[in-house]
């Protein structure tokens, strides 16, 4: 969802149903309803050891990379800069004022308006000229298209450069440690590929899962923009915690786990995802599928109404005996003006923990 996200996972609108009279049976037997799809699990594992260090309250702070900055936020609302595109878009905790005058935000060249709910549709209005649905953007050097969705996102989530350039930074000095042998990372919940791109232009193997069709299908688009077409990703639409059940019996790991799961979410067969009831199990099998050598674990989560402490102390009790420091707080996107380099305001966007062996 955040992954496919918003967009593929929304529940269709359910028509009435009059009530219909069972038909006569010779027993007494219950008639048959329409199977359900069954979503798998497994008792969670019983960990032993000390828990892991802490690192509290870490703020991750970015102030933008490549075509996007954040310009100014206000009266609930936020004005981006994505690539040539001034965008206004709603932003519920921006409580405060705009710092710019208003015919700056007039001038924006798209705004979405309708639901202002996280996943709530509604619809773009452009100002100034008619505009595309999508549009080239680039971020830590990976090429990748801008789309309007009625979901109000744009196909990237700006917030994750700082996780991005982590993930980067550490695939290129295991690349360089192992001499050459391979580091694989594994993304769940993966919406549009960026992610993924990073990794494998980093020299990653990538296995990129998502629910969505049309999410994968995006990531396509953006694999082939960024001229990786022979990377080695794996391109996996399906329920992700179907997948890393089934990865953990085949006895497969990663040296990298993202997860950036939604509050709610359905799979391609009707799989139902709530974030608080699965993200238990979700955590205790990517501890499975962690390598012996593994270099982190990195959970995001939005709009939850939670501190950062609940996926904290949940994280370090999934990593209980395997050493290491969990560091956990929020994810946080720095203002920096017209120009992209006059900072202002911090503007929180989600909460996050991350685990890493040293």
């Amino acid at each position: 969802m955040r992954q496919g996200q918003a967009a593929d996972r929304q529940e269709a609108p359910r028509r009435p149903v009059a009530p219909v009279k069972p038909a006569s049976r010779p027993d007494s037997r219950p008639m048959k309803t329409a199977a359900q799809p069954v979503v798998e699990t497994r008792p969670l594992n019983a960990r032993s050891g000390e828990r892991p260090s802490e690192r509290v309250p870490v703020i991750l702070e970015s102030s933008g990379a490549g075509d996007f900055h954040l310009i100014d936020s206000g009266n609930a609302l936020k004005l981006e800069q994505y690539g040539d595109y001034r965008i206004v878009r709603p932003e519920a905790q921006a409580l405060w004022q705009p710092s710019l005058p208003a015919h700056v935000w007039e001038k924006a060249d798209a705004l979405f308006t309708g639901d202002t709910d996280e996943d709530g549709m509604g619809r773009w209005r452009f100002p100034v000229q008619a505009l595309g649905e999508t549009w080239p953007l680039a971020l830590l050097g990976v090429d990748f298209l801008g789309r309007f969705t009625s979901f109000r996102h744009v196909g990237v989530f700006p917030e994750q450069i700082v996780h991005w350039e982590w993930m980067k930074a550490k695939v290129e000095e295991a690349k360089k440690a192992r001499g050459g042998a391979p580091v694989k990372v594994l993304n769940l919940f993966g919406y549009t590929g960026v992610a993924s791109l990073v990794a494998a232009a980093a020299g990653a193997e990538v296995t990129h899962v998502d629910a969505s069709k049309k999410a994968i299908g995006w990531a396509r688009e953006n694999q082939a923009l960024s001229r990786l077409d022979k990377a080695p990703i794996r391109w996996i639409c399906e329920d992700a915690m179907k997948f890393i059940l089934r990865e953990e019996r085949r006895g497969n790991t990663y040296d990298i786990i993202l997860t950036d799961p939604p509050k709610f979410g359905r799979g391609p067969n009707g799989e139902v995802w709530h974030l608080f009831e699965h993200l238990p199990l979700m955590l205790d099998v990517c501890r499975e599928l962690l390598a012996p050598q593994a270099i982190g674990l990195v959970l995001t989560a939005y709009s939850i109404r939670a501190s950062f402490y609940s996926i904290h102390e949940l994280m370090r009790e999934t990593m209980r005996g395997a050493g290491g420091v969990v560091e956990s707080g929020e994810l946080v996107i720095r203002e920096a003006g017209l120009d992209g380099k006059t900072p202002g305001r911090a503007l929180s966007t989600s909460l996050f923990s991350r685990w890493v062996p040293v």
